[in-house]
């Protein structure tokens, strides 16, 4: 079976037929199941999941009717109980959209920071293909798991951004352009711009996407452009020829604080997890895989 939760829940079985899991709290703990695919989920963090912080006195009871359900919607043995009082769903994470997403992903990354970006390209196309709209969209208590997804989303982009820069062809000025305009203080997206910009040969509105991202950032921030947009900067002031893709892995430029310093890296694993303290919805990104 195939299940999506880069959007509305979809439950697609082998032959393509869509199946019909049940209400709200079915679709809500079956995308809780999902997100940790293959690994037993306790009890009382499924019921964390469906009520907060303030349960009713028979939550325990209404989650284990609600598994019932959702058993009875799903093939015979794919949802597991677990001794500790937990459930399991027996799927492969790689049958799960957002899993896949993770893995393509990481190729993709692995491959720009290789210096191959044509390798680069395609699966991070496929990993950005797979988004159908908001994250998570049953489960109304994933806000902190959809805010990372979509922060990995912004991070592929990125990537798939550098890889085509780096490329013959190119990469979308008006794309940029509307990448900058919904998320101004991500610096990475305007350096790219920048140089995009650049590239064909358009100095003055490359100098202009410069001035108005150091002016939101000052604003905003109270900071200065990160060095490697200020580099972007300087390379349009002094005609040089814009710089393929680095051989690294590509930071964040997105902020958190004012001052000069980049966000740092926060390496998922497999199992997914609200940030650490601290950290904003603007910082995370995952580290090179």
């Amino acid at each position: 079976m195939r299940f999506a939760i880069l959007g509305p829940l979809e439950v697609r079985s082998p032959d393509g037929a869509a199946v019909s899991v049940g209400g709200p709290r079915s679709r809500a703990l079956l995308v809780m199941l999902l997100l940790d695919a293959g690994r037993a989920v306790g009890l009382d963090e499924l019921v964390d999941g469906q009520y907060g912080e303030t349960p009713p006195a028979d939550a325990v009871g209404a989650v284990q009717a609600q598994v019932s359900r959702l058993r009875r919607a799903l093939p015979a043995g794919l949802l597991e109980f677990h001794g500790s009082g937990g459930y399991r769903l027996a799927v492969d994470p790689g049958d799960v959209d957002a899993h896949r997403f993770q893995d393509l992903a990481r190729a993709g990354r692995r491959a720009l920071t290789a210096g191959r970006p044509e390798a680069a390209t395609g699966p991070l196309r496929e990993a950005l293909g797979l988004w159908r709209g908001p994250a998570l969209a049953d489960l109304p208590s994933g806000r902190a798991r959809a805010a990372l997804l979509e922060e990995l989303r912004l991070a592929a982009t990125e990537d798939l951004v550098e890889a085509e820069l780096a490329l013959p062809g190119g990469t979308s000025v008006a794309e940029l352009r509307r990448l900058v305009a919904g998320h101004p203080l991500r610096e990475r997206f305007a350096g790219q711009l920048v140089r995009a910009l650049h590239a064909e040969g358009r100095r003055g509105e490359a100098l202009a996407a410069f001035a108005e991202t150091r002016r939101v950032l000052a604003e905003e921030l109270g900071a200065d452009p990160s060095p490697e947009l200020a580099a972007a900067h300087l390379a349009v002031l002094r005609a040089e020829e814009p710089a393929p893709a680095a051989r690294r892995g590509p930071s964040a430029w997105s902020r958190r604080s004012p001052g000069r310093s980049s966000c740092s890296s926060w390496t998922t694993a497999s199992t997914w997890s609200p940030p650490p303290p601290g950290w904003s919805a603007g910082c995370w990104t995952p580290a090179p895989g």
